[in-house]
């Protein structure tokens, strides 16, 4: 083969490789677009900037901002459809920080894992496929296991707050409490359950500092307990939390760096739409805020084909939307 001809050859397979590539890539653009544009939160939000109730009209906060903590658990693996993207970790603690910009205030909605909400299946792609109603947990177990799955479960929640949007978010897997707990030296806590089937060293009644393992097995156990209910385990997740939140302000406080450090401790196990120096900066302004405390919504529990199913009372919702989100009209 003469040199031409050898050039000529060599330049159509350079060809070649470069279209292929440039497709590839085009491919992947558009499908990461597309999951952007269908899979993204809050898809369903529907903020009402006036809501009438008991006679009182209510107008829209301008500067109220949110951010979700979700703690994941992981579970089998279920045999889903192949259409679907699915992952083996479910939402199993949800909780809303809600923070007042003008008035300096933060409050936080805890929401219980059984409550049936709207929740979209995402497709191979990323892609909203159909919504159906389940437990709001199973949200996260749709998408990549990371930012997809969280902004899925984000997209539960504000559908289920009547479309309030949720501005940020930062998922943990629970395996990560005991960095968390033993970082601010220990949480004190007055035991409220008998946990002797569990763990023996966490006695019913008495005060304890949980430390390492035992601070999980507080917050996650469930089986083996008295009353094994969700609703016992948020009580007593709710109270941890009140304690922790004292410790880390406490450690904050006293450590400018507390926050940055920790969160670089989690990476690992945290995923975020938020960089950790912009972690840090929420969480300093959650500490500076004045705490108004946590709220539940209210509700009934019941047992589902499978599981327990929890039915969120709608005018108990709705109080607490607008009690958060919105201000009385002049």
């Amino acid at each position: 083969m003469g040199k031409n001809g050898f050039n000529k050859k060599y330049y159509k397979y350079i060809i070649i490789v470069l279209v292929a590539v440039f497709l590839i890539s085009a491919v992947l653009f558009v499908m990461a677009l597309w999951e952007r544009q269908q899979g993204t939160f809050p898809s369903s939000a529907v903020e009402e900037p006036v809501i009438n109730y008991n006679g009182k009209t209510y107008t829209l906060k301008s500067d109220v901002e949110t951010f979700l903590v979700i703690g994941l658990d992981k579970y089998e693996e279920e045999s889903g459809s192949s259409e679907t993207f699915n992952n083996n970790k479910q939402a199993d603690f949800l909780l809303l920080f809600v923070l007042d910009n003008a008035l300096k205030k933060c409050s936080a909605i805890q929401i219980n894992r059984d409550t049936m909400a709207n929740v979209n299946v995402l497709g191979v792609a990323g892609n909203r496929i159909d919504t159906v109603v389940k437990q709001i947990a199973l949200a996260h177990t749709y998408g990549n296991g990371k930012d997809v799955s969280c902004r899925n479960v984000a997209d539960s929640v504000s559908s289920l707050l009547l479309g309030m949007r949720v501005t940020h978010y930062a998922s943990v897997l629970l395996d990560a409490v005991p960095i968390l707990n033993d970082a601010v030296g220990g949480v004190e806590v007055l035991v409220t359950d008998d946990f002797s089937g569990v763990d023996e060293t966490i006695k019913k009644g008495e005060t304890v500092t949980l430390t390492g393992e035992h601070a999980l097995i507080y917050v996650r156990a469930r089986e083996g307990l008295e009353d094994s209910t969700n609703i016992a385990r948020m009580a007593r997740q709710k109270q941890y939390l009140n304690a922790l939140y004292s410790k880390t302000l406490a450690a904050a406080n006293k450590d400018a760096d507390f926050i940055a450090n920790t969160a670089a401790k989690l990476g690992d196990f945290l995923v975020s739409d938020r960089s950790v120096t912009r972690l840090q900066e929420l969480a300093e302004k959650i500490t500076e805020y004045e705490f108004t405390g946590i709220v539940s919504i209210e509700g009934e529990s019941k047992v589902g084909e499978k599981f327990m199913e929890f039915y969120a009372n709608e005018d108990s919702l709705k109080q607490t939307v607008i009690s958060l989100f919105y201000e009385l009209k002049d």
